[in-house]
């Protein structure tokens, strides 16, 4: 297979880059840091939109799969570029990469847990998605008060609902989208989430005891980008150790220990 993927150098995207090249497939990485384990590399901000639409059209011959993992973490005052590039520029990249999938391409987007709030955000969701320019996040930004760990679960909250609106049309075209949504994954970014998240963070790592390794994530993304999941649509997994599960189950009334 040929394989496009953003945010390949490091965390999630590096584990997956490992477990396609163990399986003999070409290996294209958009990325700013040079990704040592890929074929190729090409360097690109996904926050300057101009360069997504460059890149890809350097690129020859039909892709098999497009992964779009690249995301920043909440940091101080990086609301803007944050959501520039966990949303715009994941949209742009696959506008731009769409002519260039083959019939039964498939698209995996990686979202996070932090995002499972979309339908009570809905309407804040579609008006980020809406936006066309990098100029008009930060207006965006500034008239919501959107602070860098709101724009963090924001942005992945838009994955989502990107990758579940996208999936009729992409169907008419034979290319299969869906997401996956991990919880706590131990990356060296692992800290920085669990400060600038707080609690939620916190109990979603207490429940099952540890964080996700990213070869854990890493292999489930695997599967939605091959054969296997042929029948997998439009869907958001979560990886996350059981924690919606055991969240669900409390609310249900259900104890630990209960069969």
């Amino acid at each position: 297979m040929r394989i496009a993927i953003t945010g390949a150098a490091t965390g999630i995207g590096a584990e997956t880059v490992k477990l396609f090249k163990t399986a003999g497939h070409e290996i294209f990485a958009f990325d700013i840091v040079k990704s040592d384990l890929a074929d190729h590399w090409i360097e690109v901000d996904l926050a300057d939109l101009p360069s997504i639409d460059a890149a890809v059209s350097e690129l020859g011959g039909k892709f098999d799969v497009l992964i779009n993992n690249a995301g920043l973490p909440p940091r101080s005052n990086n609301q803007v570029k944050l959501l520039a590039v966990n949303v715009l520029g994941l949209m742009q990249m696959t506008r731009s990469m769409c002519p260039k999938l083959a019939p039964g391409a498939r698209i995996v987007n990686t979202a996070s847990r932090a995002g499972l709030m979309w339908r009570e955000n809905l309407d804040e969701v579609k008006a980020l998605m809406s936006l066309t320019k990098v100029c008009e996040v930060e207006n965006f930004v500034a008239s919501r008060g959107i602070d860098p760990t709101r724009a963090y679960n924001l942005s992945k909250e838009a994955v989502i609902v990107y990758t579940k609106g996208l999936t009729r049309h992409l169907l008419d075209l034979d290319i299969r989208v869906n997401s996956v949504s991990p919880a706590p994954v131990a990356t060296g970014i692992l800290d920085e989430f669990m400060a600038a998240l707080g609690d939620r963070a916190a109990a979603a790592l207490s429940l099952p005891g540890r964080a996700a390794s990213a070869e854990e994530v890493a292999k489930v993304i695997a599967f939605l980008a091959s054969e296997d999941s042929s029948w997998v649509k439009g869907h958001d997994i979560l990886v996350d150790g059981g924690v919606s599960a055991m969240v669900s189950a409390k609310e249900l009334g259900f104890e630990r220990g209960e069969t």
